[in-house]
């Protein structure tokens, strides 16, 4: 299993979008280059890059920040958000990008996406974002009519590297009613937990996490020992989990369903 941070850029920073909501912004660093060598540092092997302007767009807006971003870092840089045509492809895979993403054109332009598969192999990926299990397009703005299953099968015969999919749901704010009741069946176990929202579209670093003595929670709420390689766990390094790690987490999500 390999984990992909991700550098979402708006304005050459490097934000978070609150359920694709342009307007709601957390800008967690003003240095891409720096943002990309910080997660290189911390031993991840791939990294994902969206130009959100570019998505909105429909053509590149963080093209300076981008390539301060490949400059920065020897591990491969997959890029999306804007690129729509043929000339688009070639320019990022020129300077550096590893593979580039495409998701509107996916929708709107499935043949140009087939042909750029065919001419680039191993270098082009399909991205699915979804909203209720409907794709959507034009940076989240706009949902279609066409399911998300549906369109992954679309490409399963065009030969691109992945397939990308984002549940727009998950990329939410650490609020409302299920977070609540997720929150209140974690403390009702566990009286000292720190609470700490996972987004899956984002990923969490558990391991530099356990160094300040935290423990995650994640997929489900387990509690792990302190000493726990939980990142070799997922690489198949170990992948046994403590019998009282799980009745814990058994224990909260039946609390959790209790309160919904």
């Amino acid at each position: 299993m390999i984990l992909y941070p991700a550098i979402d850029l708006k304005q050459g920073q490097c934000v978070r979008l609150a359920q694709g909501d342009m307007a709601r912004a957390t800008v967690f660093n003003n240095d891409p280059g720096e943002q990309a060598r910080i997660f290189e540092a911390k031993g991840f092997e791939y990294l994902h890059i969206v130009d959100l302007d570019g998505a909105f767009a429909g053509q590149a807006r963080n093209s300076a920040a981008v390539e301060i971003i490949l400059s920065s870092i020897q591990i491969p840089a997959q890029l999306g958000g804007g690129i729509r045509d043929m000339n688009a492809v070639a320019y990022w895979l020129d300077r550096g990008v590893t593979r580039v993403i495409l998701g509107t054109a996916a929708v709107k332009n499935p043949g140009f996406v087939r042909d750029a598969a065919r001419h680039y192999p191993g270098r082009v990926a399909v991205g699915i974002d979804a909203r209720d299990g409907m794709v959507a397009v034009d940076g989240w703005a706009k949902t279609t009519t066409m399911s998300a299953l549906d369109l992954g099968k679309s490409f399963e015969d065009a030969g691109v590297a992945a397939i990308i999919h984002t549940d727009i749901a998950l990329a939410t704010t650490p609020d409302g009613a299920l977070y609540d009741a997720m929150t209140s069946a974690l403390v009702a176990e566990d009286p000292e937990a720190t609470v700490i929202p996972y987004c899956l579209s984002a990923g969490t670093d558990a391991k530099s996490f356990s160094r300040l003595g935290m423990r995650c929670f994640g997929f489900t709420p387990l509690r792990l020992p302190p000493d726990l390689d939980f990142s070799g766990m997922l690489h198949g390094v170990d992948e046994r989990v403590p019998v009282d790690g799980l009745r814990f987490g058994v224990r909260v999500l039946d609390g959790f369903l209790d309160r919904c």
